[in-house]
Parts: structure tokens; C-alpha cells; sequence
């Protein structure tokens, strides 16, 4: 058996676009300007930390962006989609007898919300979130301690280089995705283990893991 853990926006769901809009309507609130389409471009092709760093979002105002963005979303789970193919590479991993997580800057509740409008709360055994943008390497490794996992059991997969940052702390394979926020080019500069340009990739890179 294999553990794998998931991002939840811009990997498992498609939020990328909808998420630009609501971060767009709150740039007054949290005294930044909305970003053009050139400048999301030009982000995308930028490390996490960088890219925050080039936003000139206050910093001390980004675990309460992530909560108002996490109220804001909410309202459009209905909406959302999976990405094409993830459904049935979930359930595949699954019924091969995996264990499947999420660890996600998102909340629980918008995460739960998703899944059972999606008829997958079943598939994943267990959520793990928390509103600090950089902190996701603590909630990996609270699941290795909660589950006595080691971490070569364990994958975490991704779209932005802050989770490769985070599956590299934790001692965990770091798989990047090509279908998310960050561009392949600054996922690849950053050596994630793997990277996938197509979800049904993943049942023969977990196949084929020792």
C-alpha cells in the first residue's frame, strides 16, 4: 500500500480561474491591485515565494486573504469541476488498495463540500488544512506521525512549487502536475521527483514506485 496525499486547488479541482476572480475582488479590501492577465502569466511562471514576493500582497494579510478566499469559494463549489481524468484515477488508486489524503491552504469545510457533490468522500481517508500559505510540510508530517507512516510510503502531488517545498521537508516523493497555477518550466527548475502532464499518469509512476 502507498499513501498519497493531493493538493486541492489547481491538482485535484479546477479553481484556478474562478480563484483569480475572487482574489481579484478582494485586492481592495486587502490593499493590493487586481492583477492584469499579463501579470497572472508572468506569476505563473514564478516560484511560489517569488511570486507572492512580486503580488505586494502585505504579508501579515495573507492568512486572512486565504480564510475571506475560503468564505468567498465557498459559494462556488457548485461550480467547480475536476480536472479531466482525475475522477477515475482517484477511484483506481483507491480499489488498488491505497490510502489517498489532501493537504490543502484551503478549508476543510469547501474541501468536504467539493467531495460530496463529487460522490468521492469516501475515497480519501483523511483531510489535513490550515490557512498559512508556506505550512504545509507541517501537515504532511502530522499525518506521518498520526498514521506511523514512513515517509517513503508516502507521495505528495502538487502544482506549485511551494508543494514541492513542502513534500522535500517531509521527506515525501514530490509528483508536480503540469495542469495547475505554476507553468511546467518553474515546476521542472525546481526537481520535483516527477512530473506528470496528465492525471492517469500517476497509476503507472505509483505502479512502478519501489
Amino acid at each position: 500500500m502507498k499513501v498519497i496525499l493531493f493538493d486541492f486547488d489547481g491538482t485535484i479541482v479546477d479553481s484556478v480561474e474562478i480563484g483569480i476572480k475572487i482574489t481579484n475582488r478582494l485586492a481592495s479590501e486587502f490593499g493590493f491591485l487586481p492583477f492584469t492577465e499579463a501579470e497572472l502569466q508572468r506569476l505563473k511562471t514564478l516560484g511560489s515565494r517569488e511570486a507572492l514576493k512580486q503580488s505586494k500582497i502585505p504579508l501579515f494579510k495573507i492568512p486572512f486573504l486565504i480564510r475571506r478566499f475560503s468564505q468567498e469559494l465557498n459559494h462556488e463549489i457548485p461550480h467547480l469541476n475536476l480536472f479531466p481524468g482525475m475522477k477515475d484515477t482517484l477511484l483506481e488508486l483507491k480499489k488498488q488498495g491505497h490510502a489517498l489524503g489532501i493537504v490543502s491552504t484551503n478549508s476543510v469545510k469547501n474541501i468536504q463540500d467539493f467531495l460530496i457533490i463529487q460522490d468521492l468522500v469516501s475515497t480519501f481517508d483523511f483531510i489535513a488544512a490550515s490557512y498559512t500559505l508556506f505550512g504545509k510540510s507541517r501537515l504532511i508530517q502530522r499525518i506521518l506521525r498520526q498514521q506511523n507512516l514512513l515517509p517513503s510510503q508516502v507521495f505528495y502531488v502538487g502544482d506549485e512549487t511551494r508543494d514541492i517545498e513542502a513534500a522535500r521537508k517531509s521527506g515525501v516523493t514530490a509528483i508536480a502536475v503540469s495542469w495547475g497555477l505554476n507553468a511546467p518550466e518553474i515546476l521542472n527548475a525546481n526537481h520535483p521527483d516527477y512530473l506528470i502532464h496528465d492525471p492517469k499518469e500517476l497509476l503507472t509512476l505509483i505502479r512502478d514506485s519501489v
